[in-house]
């Protein structure tokens, strides 16, 4: 392969990895592009768990042996089987030397002068591959994972020269991993609230917009808890800021054990004392259950005075939904009503007749303090 080619596929891989929006896609983009810039069939990219002790296989790219995933949930390997990523290597690097890649092949015969790695001969042989070749990946000046290409049996076997590319690619699959990483970073601070770790406001109004198309679209259950924590504002008088803040966090570790019984439901700080969770899926009545449980839960926090819970469920008679905005005011009335009444227990929309209504009806005097949330833009 020549020097302007190498120099193309070096680039489609930066390239790759750059249009990747998930971690997903940028694993993806990573094996395919070095696979190709190999000339492979088959690509893998590792990332070495240091507190679990081994080797976890992040994504399977190219043509596939039976059974392997490409995206794998429980494809690892013990770290002590692949000794080069912990100790040969790391002093190499600690030297000072360059995290050189080196080929195995199935035959066992040595191409470069790492050796042979018993494990990784027996997995060639068992999937049908001729030989690999195996690039250490560095992020942040330490051992990060591998970058693993494949070529099928008869097939030429990888060379010196192709093992120093394969470290070329390694650097820039590195770099590209950096910049996924920041870019996590950046997407996760702009979506979760800071305080308790849950969702934020913003990712409520992704979430909703998208799970209010669905309902649109094939009739799935949209349901919205939104609760209000009483007594914040006396502990915050009484007791500090401090001690207001551990509250907020308390309940909302209570929301997220109370989310984690929706399947795929997002728990989420709205902002305040403001706190709601959104399902997709479970109908009507577990979302209800839940809501209930949250209830007692939050009673029975060491501090403030419960919450006030409001539900509205597309799995009730609450007339059509055409938006978030609709679903977040029947919630905000449900949750009101809750308030007003200084209610143990979820007012649920549709089943309290009232709900609907106060949803739909302006305020009645200048005092009034609702706060139904006009600020979601109708669909």
């Amino acid at each position: 392969m020549g020097e302007d080619v190498r120099l193309r596929a070096v680039v489609a891989l930066a390239q790759g990895m750059a249009a990747a929006h998930t971690p997903r896609e940028c694993w993806r983009a990573a094996a395919l592009g070095a696979c190709q810039a190999l000339d492979g069939t088959f690509a893998a990219l590792s990332v070495w768990e240091r507190d679990l002790g081994r080797l976890k296989v992040l994504v399977n790219a190219g043509q596939r042996a039976p059974g392997e995933e490409e995206f794998p949930d429980a494809e690892a390997y013990p770290v002590h089987q692949f000794s080069e990523i912990t100790e040969f290597l790391h002093e190499r690097w600690a030297g000072g030397g360059e995290p050189d890649a080196w080929v195995e092949t199935a035959d066992g015969g040595p191409v470069t002068p790492h050796g042979y790695s018993h494990q990784r001969v027996a997995a060639l042989r068992r999937r049908g591959r001729g030989c690999c070749v195996v690039a250490p990946i560095v992020l942040h000046g330490r051992a990060w994972g591998e970058l693993y290409v494949a070529r099928p049996v008869g097939a030429p076997v990888f060379d010196r020269a192709d093992a120093d590319f394969a470290t070329v690619l390694a650097s820039v699959v590195a770099a590209g991993l950096a910049q996924t990483e920041r870019l996590e970073e950046v997407r996760k601070l702009a979506f979760t609230d800071p305080l308790t770790g849950l969702a934020n406001r913003r990712a409520v109004d992704t979430r909703l917009d998208e799970a209010v198309d669905r309902f649109l679209t094939d009739g799935s259950v949209v349901s919205l808890v939104v609760c209000d924590l009483n007594g914040l504002k006396d502990v915050n008088d009484t007791h500090g800021h401090a001690v207001g803040d551990r509250l907020l966090e308390r309940f909302g570790s209570v929301l997220s054990c109370a989310g984690a019984r929706l399947p795929g439901a997002l728990a989420a700080r709205l902002g305040g004392d403001e706190f709601c969770i959104v399902s997709v899926g479970p109908e009507a009545d577990e979302v209800v259950a839940v809501a209930d449980e949250l209830c007692v839960r939050a009673g029975e926090l060491e501090f403030g005075e419960g919450v006030a819970c409001g539900v509205a469920s597309t799995g009730d008679p609450i007339g059509p939904v055409r938006s978030a905005r609709r679903l977040f005011r029947l919630a905000d009335a449900a949750q009101y009503r809750a308030k007003a009444a200084r209610s143990p227990k979820p007012v649920v929309a549709g089943r309290d007749g009232a709900v609907v209504r106060l949803a739909d009806a302006p305020p009645t005097a200048s005092r009034d303090r609702r706060r139904f949330r006009d600020a979601w833009p109708e669909r």
